[in-house]
């Protein structure tokens, strides 16, 4: 089968290139290995909201509606597949891509048995991919439930005793205030600090406005603050608390601990060197990019792809959407990810303009 453009994966940045891509009226099609539309949304926990308000929370042509309230993760589900339906977006999904090659001026993209060929593709399987979790992991007793944040659903997971959750960003808070209703609960890992304002309440809805400017406007790749900020994101070193403060730690007993470093006799050690005894435990230490089903000449997919603003350096075709402050701050967040398609649209509808005018 022959595409002028495959888009890989159909959760918010997939269908925010669809929509930009249809559009166009360009022909194009959306691979999913998933059996339902809604990309990494459909594998969080169960009491997960959005961190950004709904009325940030629209993809392009779509309003999510419901003004300063933060959408639960079944709420974004059930509008993401609403709006593949809304603008008929032609999407493939049971469709698991596991190659993707190139063959003269053309891209092929397998998924089994299944062949795509296509003059551009883009990348749009997100950031949440491969769970990111220290190997000495393993060495964990098998007495201890062990969880990563991509599998934990609920506290009803857990057995009774204390839990350490490692991590101490955005997703170790909110499981960590969850867990603490019922759960002694240790947290390691540095503190981040956290946004100054309290978003659930009347400061979050008359500041997040000039907040989201400021992500969307001045923290960019293209402005000092922003090449600042992107920087030490890429180095794991840009994360604050957006929802939840100390003061929400503290109120459910959580305690502080220091940095695991090691696993000694079954049990997780500290850096200081003291050992923990804990019943669970829960890895809330982020995932990482898989693109090794790529095999292109002179790319590097070992981590995060090279791109100037979505637009993948020395392969031309070849595009990225969604990555971690891809362009700006909130590149990755579910509105801000359309600004970002709408360029590589454009880009996409530039290649082919210059391409069959010089046929």
């Amino acid at each position: 089968m022959r595409y002028e453009t495959v888009v890989i994966g159909a959760g918010q940045a997939g269908l925010s290139a669809g929509y930009h891509l249809a559009r166009r009226g360009k022909p194009f099609v959306i691979l999913d290995a998933a059996d339902r539309v809604g990309g990494s949304w459909l594998n969080r926990w169960d009491s997960l909201s959005l961190f950004t308000p709904a009325s940030r929370d629209s993809l392009p042509g779509a309003r999510f509606g419901g003004g300063y309230t933060f959408p639960s993760k079944d709420e974004m589900v059930a509008y993401l597949e609403g709006y593949a339906e809304r603008f008929g977006l032609p999407i493939r999904l049971g469709t698991r891509v596991d190659g993707l090659f190139r063959e003269g001026d053309t891209y092929r993209v397998t998924a089994g048995t299944e062949s795509f060929e296509a003059d551009n593709v883009i990348l749009a399987t997100g950031i949440h991919r491969v769970p990111k979790i220290p190997s000495f992991a393993g060495r964990l007793s098998p007495d201890l439930v062990q969880l990563h944040t991509a599998d934990y659903r609920n506290p009803g997971q857990l057995q009774p005793g204390t839990v350490l959750i490692v991590g101490a960003g955005n997703s170790g808070a909110e499981i960590g205030v969850e867990v603490g209703k019922t759960h002694k609960v240790l947290l390691a890992g540095r503190n981040v600090g956290y946004l100054p304002i309290e978003m659930r309440g009347w400061q979050g809805k008359l500041l997040f406005p000039l907040i989201w400017w400021v992500w969307e406007h001045i923290l960019t790749e293209d402005k000092l603050p922003g090449r600042k900020v992107q920087a030490e994101a890429l180095e794991g070193h840009g994360e604050f608390l957006i929802r939840q403060k100390e003061k929400d730690l503290l109120a459910v007993g959580i305690e502080r601990v220091p940095r695991i470093t090691d696993v000694v006799d079954g049990r997780p050690q500290t850096e200081d060197g003291v050992l923990l005894d804990v019943a669970n435990v829960i890895w809330c230490t982020g995932f990482t990019p898989d693109f090794s089903w790529i095999d292109l000449p002179g790319l590097d997919s070992s981590g995060r792809i090279a791109t100037e603003r979505g637009c993948v350096t020395g392969q031309p075709g070849l595009y990225v959407l969604g990555q971690e402050f891809q362009y700006m701050f909130n590149s990755h967040t579910v509105g801000g990810v359309g600004k970002d398609a709408a360029h590589v649209v454009r880009q996409i509808a530039a290649r082919n303009l210059l391409a069959s005018s010089a046929v």
